[in-house]
């Protein structure tokens, strides 16, 4: 069976937090590499997960354009919020206090070699938890992520963003589930690019704050459940 060590990091800055997982990540390359020039070594790369949450940041991925950031530097400081550059897929996002970042560190090795299918399951992860908090969501084809009535184009909502990066299929990055958030801050960009389209909560959508504790719970085991793994 194949094993993750889970990790709440509760309440963290956004770039302490980019270093943490890059340190992970940059040592299961280094491993995956020495291990390929000699096979005897036999040390095993090991999966991680991260759960934290973030001061008030915008970040944007390789491939997004700075301009969908529609505050000035003066006007982010005036937020109380932060902005990177940094290396994953996908365009801009918000991350805040009141939205559930997971961060999977995965040797796909021990899963499957398809990038497709890993975004696929991690959107599955958020369906199954939203079902069982009694939310209906889905896919919005040609879109990443996870959305709210995806087959009404004109009231389609994204409830949570994902963006990822991987070498040697080794993973980074993840998803940014918006449970409590405030979603005043997404006003101040075009969210992952896309223009015209909502983002939404869980807290919204219910009508009351949702129990994070719980939802954690939750959204845990069906990491575990979808990707077929155990805890350690």
């Amino acid at each position: 069976m194949r094993k993750v060590h889970f990790e709440d990091l509760g309440l963290i800055d956004f770039k302490k937090a980019w270093d943490y997982q890059t340190n992970i990540f940059q040592k299961s390359i280094e491993l995956k590499v020495e291990n390929r020039k000699n096979p005897a070594n036999g040390n095993e790369t090991q999966n991680h997960l991260l759960f934290c949450e973030h001061p008030h940041v915008y970040t944007v991925g390789n491939s997004g354009n700075k301009d969908h950031l529609l505050l000035s530097d003066s006007l982010l400081k005036e937020k109380d919020a932060s902005y990177y550059k940094i290396n994953r897929g996908g365009d801009i996002t918000y991350h805040g206090p009141g939205q559930l970042v997971a961060y999977p560190i995965f040797d796909l090795d021990h899963f499957f070699t398809d990038i497709h299918k890993y975004l696929r399951f991690l959107e599955e992860v958020v369906i199954i938890t939203l079902k069982e908090f009694g939310i209906n969501a889905g896919r919005l084809p040609g879109f990443t992520g996870v959305w709210i009535e995806p087959n009404s184009p004109s009231r389609a909502r994204k409830i949570c963003a994902m963006g990822v990066k991987c070498s040697r299929w080794v993973t980074m990055h993840g998803i940014g589930f918006n449970i409590n958030s405030d979603l005043d801050y997404f006003g101040h960009i075009i969210p992952c690019g896309i223009e015209g389209k909502q983002v939404t909560s869980m807290q919204k959508e219910i009508g009351e704050t949702i129990d994070q504790d719980n939802l954690k719970a939750t959204l845990k085991t069906n990491f575990a459940n979808v990707f077929d793994f155990d805890y350690y």
